[in-house]
């Protein structure tokens, strides 16, 4: 491996890390050498995925999270905080659901389901991992965002919305916290095949 691209020894959080995804992110950055803990909602997957990557001598422990609730992702990050002693090199906000819809067919729950799990905990999970990031000295958050926060789709207004409004969040956070080492970035993908994207493919 080309040394310019090890992790070897960097810390990583990936959420909604148990399948799609999450899961090949986790597959890459173990690959380079990350230590890395994942969180998802599925105790199956959860068990499930961290047997495959121990097989594969990958670095990988996981916590069961509901990114819906505060308690959960405030309990998380203390998870992590012990875990690499109060330091963490890379936050990966992946979780995101979607509905797809026409806009006039939304409710007002599928509206709170989306903002609760597609944006409120990418927010919530930067703040709580600052102090972490700027203690590693060169932390980076990546946000997984979609071309669907940058163009217009047929169906699915709310999910869009979501996306847009990660990549204000990554603009602000990277020019606010470079004076701290840390990076901003959203990964923009089109649809991707998951189980998660069976619903609009």
């Amino acid at each position: 491996m080309d040394k310019r691209w090890s992790l070897q020894g960097m810390t990583a959080l990936v959420t909604g890390a148990a399948s799609g995804i999450g899961y090949a992110i986790v597959e890459e950055l173990a690959s380079f050498g990350a230590i890395i803990h994942i969180c998802d909602i599925s105790e199956t997957l959860l068990s499930q995925s961290l047997s495959e990557w121990e097989k594969k001598g990958f670095q990988v422990s996981g916590s069961i999270c509901d990114v819906a609730s505060r308690p959960d992702r405030e309990k998380l990050m203390q998870t992590v905080s012990s875990l690499f002693d109060g330091k963490l090199n890379i936050l990966v906000n992946n979780v995101g659901v979607i509905r797809g819809k026409p806009t006039t067919e939304y409710v007002a729950e599928d509206f709170s389901y989306h903002i609760s799990t597609n944006l409120e905990p990418a927010f919530h999970f930067s703040q709580l991992s600052h102090l972490l990031l700027k203690a590693s000295g060169f932390g980076s958050i990546v946000f997984m965002s979609s071309a669907t926060g940058v163009v217009s789709v047929q169906c699915g207004s709310i999910y869009s919305l979501t996306k847009g409004a990660l990549n204000q969040l990554t603009r602000n956070l990277a020019c606010e916290w470079a004076k701290d080492g840390i990076r901003a970035n959203a990964v923009a993908p089109n649809v991707v095949k998951t189980p998660l994207s069976q619903s609009v493919i």
